[in-house]
Order: structure tokens, then sequence, then C-alpha cells
């Protein structure tokens, strides 16, 4: 039997926290065979991003080639993009490729702080990979940068929801953990696919092994699209499986411990 597969094009985790370690054990977790395409190499732990290597424009084409001419995949999930360049070349394989189930998390900032995109970087993943995503999946702070307002109430949310779908994405999923709100008891997560707004929630976990939640949540969305949700199931599926990850996480080094998706394994 042939298996479901997933393409994560992203940075390599020294930690495997984040990146591509945790999309692919997110992507096995729900039942599929990950692939991979590395963007960039960091030296990483668990207090943050020390340095990073970026992998050429024509090297990550030339992976996707390798992996898209022979294997095949049934759903793309693009993380850290650093350079204009980078986002090009995954754009034109994108295109090349016809890939239609594509989920960009546009990455940005490392949970240190590091920035993991440049200006310019930004600037060519709205003009030329989001006309191509099924789902972009940004946290608040990236909402922030590409609606262009402030976020501080789930209508704000919904808000930048309309406005980054008008950058030419099919569906807006903003997750919001990042949201400031000390009274707020749940996350919530706004869903919007040009007509009707969907809400997840589930209850705030206050807890320091959180990193590579990002990367989990946008992988197992792409891995339940692999697999043939619609998209508002498999955001549901995703919500799940992330928060299972989260009270699952592991203790690790003396900083930000990381969540555990493999523990979280939920039945489809």
């Amino acid at each position: 039997m042939k298996p479901v597969k997933v393409l994560c094009i992203g940075g390599s985790d020294s930690s495997c926290g984040a990146g591509i370690q945790a999309d692919l054990k997110a992507v096995s977790a729900c039942g599929c065979y990950g692939l991979s395409v590395i963007t960039a190499v960091t030296a990483q732990n668990t207090f943050g991003v020390q340095d990073i290597l970026e992998i050429t424009p024509e090297f990550v084409g030339r992976q996707m080639d390798a992996v898209l001419n022979d294997i095949g995949a049934d759903a793309v999930k693009t993380g850290m993009l650093l350079t204009a360049g980078i986002v090009n070349a995954v754009a034109g394989k994108i295109r090349e490729y016809h890939i239609e189930k594509l989920v960009v998390d546009p990455v940005m900032l490392a949970k240190g702080g590091r920035n993991l995109m440049l200006a310019k970087a930004r600037q060519a993943l709205v003009k030329k990979l989001l006309p191509l995503a099924m789902v972009i999946t940004p946290n608040i702070p990236e909402a922030e940068k590409l609606a262009g307002i402030e976020i501080k109430s789930v209508g704000a949310m919904k808000k930048a929801a309309c406005l980054i779908r008008k950058l030419g994405v099919q569906n807006v999923l903003i997750k919001g953990g990042h949201l400031e709100n000390s009274k707020q008891k749940e996350v919530v997560d706004i869903l919007f696919n040009g007509e009707i707004y969907q809400e997840y929630s589930s209850p705030r976990i206050d807890l320091r092994e959180s990193h590579g939640t990002g990367c989990t949540y946008a992988s197992a969305l792409a891995a339940n699209l692999a697999l043939g949700k619609d998209v508002a199931t498999a955001a549901k599926l995703a919500k799940k499986m992330v928060t299972s990850a989260i009270i699952n996480s592991v203790s690790l080094g003396a900083g930000h411990g990381s969540v555990n998706a493999l523990a979280g394994k939920l039945k489809k």
C-alpha cells in the first residue's frame, strides 16, 4: 500500500523541537509519510537560535526536484524561508509541480527572538507564495505584520484574517496563543475561508515547554489535508493534536522544552 506523503520545507532545528524535525514528527503522528527539503541549518537549543546557515535557493530547488520527480507529495507545508531567493525558488517549484494542497506557516521569528524571515522574503512570500496556498497559519505577531494592524482581541483576529485573505490565499488560520489577555482561559484560533469564520478553542496551557507548537500545528494540518480532509476538519484535528502535544510536552535543557506530537497521537 502506498503511503500518504507530506513534503515539509523549512529549516532544521538541532534541538529537534521545531523546524523540519517537528514537522516530521507531526506528520508521522498523523499516519503519513514525511518528506523534507532543508532551507537552512540552525545551531539551536532550548535558549534559542545561535546561528543560521542558509541553503542556496538553487539547492533548495534541487531538493524539491529530487523528491517531487520521483516520490511526489499529497500535500506540502512550508516553514522557515529566510530569503526572497528561497521563497522564489519554492514558489516556482510549487507552480511547476502543480501542488494544490499547500500550507504556508509564515515563520518570522524564533521563540528567542531571532529573525527567521528577512523583510524582502516577507514581500516575496506575499507576492509569490500566498496566491498558491490553500491555507496560511500565522500566529498573532505574524498576522499583525501581514495584515498591518494591531491584534488585541478575537474581533481583531477576524479583521486580520479578512485582510490577509485579500493577499490571495484561500484560507487563513490565525492562531490565538499570543493574544495578550491574562483573563482569557481559552486559546481561540480563527479560520476564515472568505465567507465563514470558524473558531477553534482549547484550554490555555501555560508551560515553558512550548517549542514547536506552530510547526506541529501546520504540519498536522497539511497531513490531514493530504489524507483527504476538508480544511475545516483538518484544522480541527490539527488543533486537537497540538493541544495534546503541549500537554505531553517534554522538559529539555535549561530553557524552553518542546511539545511532543508523538505522545499526543490521536485517532483520526
